[in-house]
């Protein structure tokens, strides 16, 4: 979609990734929380994005709530949620183990499919951000593998931004059973994925041509909302910088310093797609 078509309808609302762009640990980003009053005030659908299993979508929407972001579980998609319906669609029951933390079991409990770690049984080895990583885990996802057990990841961020910082993530994960095993991982459901996308725009009930996708990744926010036909915009509060934009293919629509500024950029947007003569 070229930008001429993107601005020809008026923005009805915006996915927003979560660390990095709308906070950072436990601390909102200055400016985020009176952003998103402004955008909702003026009647824009939020849903917040993001690939971290760590936590249930009910957590964030309670964190979120708990900064001052008011939020109720169905405004937040992240990959756990995405990788448990795409398990229940394409191989429903099956038997899954998982190198994850307890809340993406949980969801994949919650989708009726099986948790084993015997490598005989195992259809499908889960990849993820998982704190508690360890050689048993890679070992059991290894022998699982090698036995021809499907090979799929919620994520596929290298790292994830901190306060002070950034920790690994899935990418880690991914490639200690690539390195060993020889297998690629087949799919991944979290951003830049569209299965992600497709849920993310279903809960916004917005089409992508009136949509935004807004996040601090260039390889992974703003290359899904390129590829998804969205309004892409760079916020330059987490992982990706000036200097990373100067040299990266993934170019976005627009660029932010940080959320606050997002109210100001969405009155441009309108105003280019105003008739002329129109009353705000």
């Amino acid at each position: 979609m070229t930008e001429g078509q993107k601005a020809a309808l008026p923005i009805g609302g915006y996915l927003l990734d979560l660390d990095g762009t709308v906070y950072l640990g436990e601390r909102l980003i200055a400016g985020v929380r009176e952003a998103i009053e402004t955008l909702r005030s003026r009647g824009r659908r939020i849903v917040f994005l993001s690939n971290k299993p760590l936590h249930s979508r009910r957590d964030y929407a309670e964190k979120l709530t708990r900064l001052g972001v008011p939020t109720t579980e169905e405004d937040v998609v992240n990959s756990s949620y995405v990788l448990a319906r795409y398990l229940a669609k394409h191989a429903p029951g099956a038997e899954v183990f998982v190198i994850g933390e307890e809340p993406l079991r949980a969801e994949l409990r919650s989708a009726n499919l099986v948790l084993t770690d015997n490598p005989e049984k195992i259809e499908y080895v889960v990849a993820a951000f998982d704190r508690t990583f360890d050689y048993h885990k890679l070992n059991i996802g290894f022998q699982a593998l090698r036995r021809g057990a499907h090979f799929i990841a919620t994520n596929p961020d290298r790292t994830c931004p901190v306060e002070g910082g950034e920790i690994p993530d899935a990418a880690a994960v991914i490639a200690a059973l690539e390195a060993t095993t020889q297998r690629k991982v087949e799919t991944i459901v979290g951003k830049p994925s569209l299965y992600m996308m497709d849920v993310a725009l279903e809960q916004l009930g917005v089409p992508a041509a009136r949509a935004a996708m807004v996040g601090d990744r260039l390889e992974t926010d703003v290359a899904m909302g390129l590829n998804a036909g969205l309004i892409s915009i760079l916020t330059l509060s987490g992982v990706s910088s000036r200097e990373d934009l100067e040299e990266s293919p993934v170019q976005p629509d627009y660029v932010i310093e940080n959320l606050a500024k997002l109210p100001d950029l969405d009155e441009q947007l309108a105003e280019q797609t105003r008739p002329a003569g129109s009353l705000p």
